[in-house]
Formats: C-alpha cells, structure tokens, sequence
C-alpha cells in the first residue's frame, strides 16, 4: 500500500544495482552529499524519541577572499501528539512538549537555525470549515504562548527559530492570519511573515480562516544569514519564491502541510526548482500522519463526506543553489533533517549560471503591469 511506503530511497535501494542506484541518485539528487556524523548518544536519544534523524552537507568551493559561511539548519516534521478530540489545551501542550524535546536534540546536532511545519502547534483542521473549536488555537504571534516558548529555547541555545502559527491580530479586530514568526538567537520577536497564497483546491479551502497576506515578501538578517519564509501553497508560484530572491534571501524556508493525493509528485520538484532558479538554499518541510476530525465534511471535488483530508507524506528535505538535494525524510515518522550549508554557494551559483545577471525583470515587470489591467490582449500573433 503506497500510504505505508517510508520513503523512495528505500524503494531504490531494495531493486537497483549499486552502480544504476548511483547514476538515479545523481539525476534525482544532483549529486552525492557527505553525510554529518552525529554523536552515538544524540542518535540513541533520537531513537528512544522515535525521531529519525538524517544530517547532510552542502559543501562550496574554497576562496581566497572570503571564509566559508557555515550555517547549519534544523527541518521539523511531526504528528499531532493527541486526538482531534482532546480539549484544545491539550492538545497544544502535548505537541508543544514534543517539539520541545525534538529542539533539544537539534541543539546537540549544532542547528543554528530550526523551522517547524506549517500551523505546527495544532491539526490542520481549516479544511473542516468549522470555525470552532480550532479558531481557539489562534494566538498572538508576538506574546502568545507558542512564540514565548519559542523564545525561551532560542535564548537556551543560542538558535533562530521560524514557527508558523495561527495568529490572531487583536489589534485588528481578531483578525485571523497564517503567519510564520521569527524569533532571533537571542530570545528576541525579529518579525513576521504570512501566507500569501491561498489555496481553494478541494478540501483544501482556506479562505474559510484567513485571507492572503497584506505584508509582502520580508526578508530577515539573522546572524547566521537572510532567511524568508514561503509557507506552504506559495510553492506554486514562482513569482513568489522570485521576490524573496530579489530582497536578498539566502536561505527560504517553505513549511507546509500537504496530502499525497493532492501534491506528491509535485513536491519534489518545486522548492529544488525554486532553488535552482534563485540561486538559494530552500527547505521543504511537511507534517506526517492521518488526522481524523469528529465531524465528517466535504469537498469541492465531489467526494462523499468523511472526516480525514488523507496522509501527509513528510518528505522534508533541502534543496540547494547548484540543484544538489538532501533525500527526504520519512513519508511516516516523526523527523529532524539536519544541512550544513556554506552559504558562499548562493554567489557561486550566481557566478557559474549567471541568472541574475541575465534575468529581465524591466520586461518581466511591463509584461505584470499590462496584464494586471482590466483591458488587457495576451500578445498572440496570428497569420494573416
């Protein structure tokens, strides 16, 4: 059964000849990356967690003029701890308890900076379309109690961290947002940035919660490098991942929460992509797991009604400048993907590719400008 396959590695590694097992990593993965050595007891902890752990290495060139910029970035995946069932307090502990313990072994593994999925401290229950109980898990993104646990473990370990939440914005009416909130290595709120597209592809119709984000495409200096957040359904849109490039991001982080069904075959592909063409590192992060809600609801796309959206695969992995990737983590576990990254490798894959320099964002942007008015002829030449 597709649903209970760990991953694709495991796939090829069972049917394929050493040698052909090279050559399809090569293709898939764009080249081979030296692994990180983990201690033995930060790898016996990961277990006895039921955590599995995977570490890689993003190597660039050596120069003369400039030292290597190493970062190491910590992706989490996970399901929710309890039943949809459970009061909402409960919840929310219990996976705030869970990503605690999960922070605490990325800070063994030297992670300077960790992103957790997408709404992380709750299901994704938008997709129900019931306003309660899940509105209740919204919270204030600069004083809420997600972001003060945040801030505790980031002054702990000196680590950025990037948790996507549901906010409630009480200074603007209770207004509900999905929005990714930045908390910096010294404990300190750096800033926000919320999602700017929303999906309405079956179950997955959002807009019921929250609406597109009026903040734009921020950028944040952290003292490991510029990071951005892309969450989710912005993936789809290279114009989105574009404009993160143009405000100078190096590394963008993309947590999301999506169904085999729906995006499997997509999600390989579309943050290595992105990677590719911006000239950046990108993280790809899916929660794991089959969540079952009380009430049965429906779809746009015709389906009887039930009470689940499907599995979320995982899959988790990082994606860099020179279109090399990590394998991903498992399609069924909870997981923590550690990538060393010499950051130097975003200007050195600017420099080989010369993509920036070539790009026409002035005919890009007249191009944007005309068809965004109302009167707008696509330019289609025909025969006389």
């Amino acid at each position: 059964m597709a649903a209970m396959i760990d991953n694709i590695d495991s796939i090829l590694e069972a049917h394929l000849p050493e040698d052909d097992l090279r050559y399809v990593k090569r293709v898939l993965y764009g080249k081979e990356l030296k692994k990180l050595e983990f201690s033995e007891g930060v790898l016996a902890e990961a277990t006895s967690k039921n955590l599995e752990l995977k570490g890689y290495v993003f190597d660039a060139l050596p120069e003369d003029l400039r030292p290597p910029r190493l970062v190491r970035v910590g992706l989490v995946q996970h399901a929710i701890v309890e039943p949809t069932t459970a009061p909402i307090s409960k919840q929310r502990e219990a996976i705030h308890n869970r990503v605690r313990e999960i922070v605490e072994i990325a800070a063994q593994c030297g992670v300077n900076i960790i992103c957790f999925q997408e709404a992380w401290t709750m299901p994704f229950a938008f997709c129900t379309r019931e306003r309660y109980p899940w509105c209740e898990f919204a919270e204030n993104a600069e004083s809420g109690p997600t972001t003060l646990l945040c801030a505790e473990l980031a002054a702990k370990h000196n680590m950025v961290i990037v948790s996507n939440i549901l906010e409630r914005d009480e200074t603007y009416g209770d207004t509900i947002w999905n929005t990714a909130v930045v908390i910096s290595s010294s404990g300190a709120y750096l800033g926000k940035s919320r999602k700017n597209h929303i999906p309405r592809v079956g179950d997955f119709n959002e807009s019921t919660y929250y609406m597109e984000s009026d903040l734009g495409h921020p950028v944040f200096q952290t003292r490991f490098g510029k990071i951005a957040i892309n969450i989710c359904y912005g993936r789809h849109h290279p114009q989105n991942w574009m404009v993160y490039g143009l405000n100078g991001a190096e590394i963008v982080f993309n947590p999301s929460a999506t169904i085999g069904d729906l995006s499997e075959p997509m999600w390989p592909i579309e943050a290595r992509c992105a990677a590719i063409a911006n000239s950046y590192f990108t993280c790809a992060i899916n929660r794991v797991g089959t969540e079952t809600f009380p009430n049965e609801f429906t779809s746009g796309d015709g389906k009887p009604a039930h009470k689940d959206f499907g599995h979320f695969y995982g899959s988790s992995y990082v994606a860099g400048p020179d279109g090399s990737r990590t394998p991903g983590l498992s399609r069924l576990k909870d997981g923590l993907l550690v990538s060393e990254m010499d950051l130097n490798l975003c200007r050195q894959a600017k420099d080989k590719w010369g993509f920036k320099m070539t790009q026409r964002l002035n005919i890009y942007a007249d191009a944007i400008y005309w068809a965004s008015q109302p009167d707008f002829t696509p330019q289609v030449l025909h025969e006389n």
